[in-house]
């Protein structure tokens, strides 16, 4: 995450707090640096999300999803990093492997090492509230991230009917989602909606020749 000037940190309770800046402390823990040089230490498992709190100043559309969410058997193209594992994880969460993989891609880039300012581990970038939850004993493990990410994003579908705002409610949170009453006017949020589902099942003007073709993810 690039620096922004300012981020809303959302907790799990559903609270809400505009920080202007965050750090790791240790394994456990986040400080979050308030305004006028104040400060607040929290554990890493209060926090749901973190993002940059600029709001999107143009009123550009939101595509519509390409294709249902539900798991369809279509492989995914040669070359995409770990696209036998995206598949297993998406089949066993009736997710559809185009919109797992490009949330991986929006994620991490396919790094299963990655770390975020506030602790989101792995190809999923999975917060310590949802690795913890689903018992994972290490994030960075590719089958095991997936899996609880997967999971993760299917209960989010299955709260919102939704796929757009189960996409939002996985950057922002869901209690993100609901205040705003649909996909929340965060930039950040807003564009890793559409960057996603311009990557989920595409057709031709994305390079994939249709169920099954291959193209660049």
């Amino acid at each position: 995450m690039a620096a922004a000037d300012r981020y809303l940190a959302v907790f799990v309770d559903g609270r809400m707090l505009e920080v202007t800046g965050v750090r790791l402390v240790g394994e456990g823990e986040v400080r979050l640096e308030l305004d006028g040089g104040a400060a607040v230490t929290v554990p890493l498992t209060r926090l749901d999300r973190l993002i940059e709190a600029a709001l999107e100043t143009t009123e550009e559309p939101l595509p519509a999803p390409p294709c249902p969410p539900g798991f369809a058997a279509e492989p995914l193209p040669e070359g995409v990093p770990f696209r036998e594992e995206i598949l297993r994880a998406s089949r066993e969460a009736d997710l559809h492997p185009w919109l797992v993989a490009a949330v991986v891609e929006a994620e991490s880039a396919f790094d299963p090492w990655a770390v975020s300012r506030v602790g989101a581990r792995g190809l999923m970038q999975l917060m310590p509230v949802v690795w913890l939850e689903r018992r994972v004993a290490d994030p960075h493990e590719v089958v095991a991230n997936l899996r609880a990410g997967c999971q993760h994003l299917k209960g989010l579908l299955d709260r919102f009917g939704d796929v757009a705002l189960a996409l939002a409610a996985y950057n922002a949170g869901a209690s993100t989602v609901e205040r705003a009453g649909g996909v929340p006017p965060y930039r950040e949020t807003r564009a890793f909606v559409r960057r996603v589902l311009a990557k989920f099942c595409p057709g031709e003007s994305f390079g994939r020749a249709g169920p099954g073709g291959g193209g660049d993810l």
